[in-house]
């Protein structure tokens, strides 16, 4: 069969990050002075060779934490809608089966509680090439705080754990971890009020953690939530908030965005972060705008566009 222009430019694109030698290095120079102009830390990339590893393919095992939240269903029906075998880690597996099917080819319900070490040492660890953590609870006081739910206990221990838990995954090849943006602004308005009980402030915490950890990792900061699932006491979830026009989205370097996300759109882009080699040790913000033009420039599902947009922002 033919391949297509859009194809066949996708693939140079992909070849760029098995250069060897002196090109590799100029690419990767290059790369962090644009960052350094932009403001942004330059990637903490390994090497050309262990970006290519740390791509998945259909087939693979991600395990999914915090898979029964808003993100968390989305992500998994789309794991598992490209051919992922998935492993949805979550407290309750009656819930997580009553949420995403009990019987559901490629799925498969691991139990386990973050905030518990012990927990997590029963997980059979070598089976798992990947690693989404979308987890979370609300920033103020609520229902969800219940049984110590907090900030503390679900934005950093938890994350924590399963940081230091997926040391022991062999076959690891990506930790994509999803934060919130603010994480680097929490002295601002507004987030000094989304922090006053330090949800940005633990959500950091885990970045920096997982930075340090020497595992190939991606951070998606997005803005506040749209769109259903609706799971969580906001106002997202009083107001059934949808992202409407705003179908298209952009990406930036730097914790500089504000407005909303949504959740369809983060759910895409962990997914798509998987399989892009330049998202490897890369952070990036999420933000849903209004489509221009005709919107064929909306990346949508379109694997192609999703990394050409990675390309573009993070290499």
């Amino acid at each position: 069969m033919q391949r297509s222009a859009g194809s066949s430019r996708q693939c140079a694109r992909r070849q760029t990050h098995r250069l060897p030698g002196a090109i590799a290095r100029a690419i990767r120079s290059r790369n962090d002075r644009r960052r350094a102009l932009l403001g942004a830390p330059p990637r903490a990339t390994p090497s050309s060779d262990a970006d290519a590893d740390a791509v998945l393919r259909p087939g693979d095992s991600v395990l999914v934490a915090g898979a029964t939240g808003g993100v968390g269903q989305l992500l998994c029906a789309k794991l598992l809608e490209r051919g992922y075998r998935v492993l949805a880690l979550s407290r309750d597996a009656e819930k997580t089966e009553s949420l995403l099917g009990s019987d559901v080819a490629g799925l498969s319900v691991v139990t386990g509680d973050l905030r518990s070490k012990d927990s997590l040492s029963k997980i059979d660890w070598s089976i798992v090439n990947a690693i989404c953590c979308c987890t979370g609870t609300t920033a103020f006081p609520s229902k969800r705080w219940d049984n110590d739910n907090t900030p503390e206990q679900t934005d950093y221990v938890a994350n924590k754990n399963l940081i230091e838990a997926a040391g022991s995954a062999s076959a690891l090849k990506r930790f994509v971890l999803c934060t919130s943006a603010g994480v680097e602004r929490s002295g601002s308005f507004p987030f000094i009020i989304l922090n006053l009980f330090g949800v940005l402030k633990y959500k950091r915490m885990a970045e920096e953690m997982l930075e340090r950890s020497g595992m190939p990792f991606t951070i998606v900061r997005p803005n506040r939530l749209t769109d259903g699932p609706y799971t969580s006491y906001d106002l997202n979830t009083l107001l059934k908030g949808v992202a409407g026009e705003r179908q298209d989205i952009i990406l930036t370097l730097k914790d500089d965005q504000v407005g909303e996300t949504s959740r369809i759109a983060v759910a895409e882009s962990m997914v798509q972060a998987l399989t892009s080699a330049a998202t490897v040790n890369a952070t990036f913000s999420i933000g849903s705008v209004k489509l221009e033009g005709d919107g064929s420039s909306a990346p949508g599902t379109d694997e192609a566009k999703w990394h050409a947009l990675f390309d573009k922002v993070l290499l």
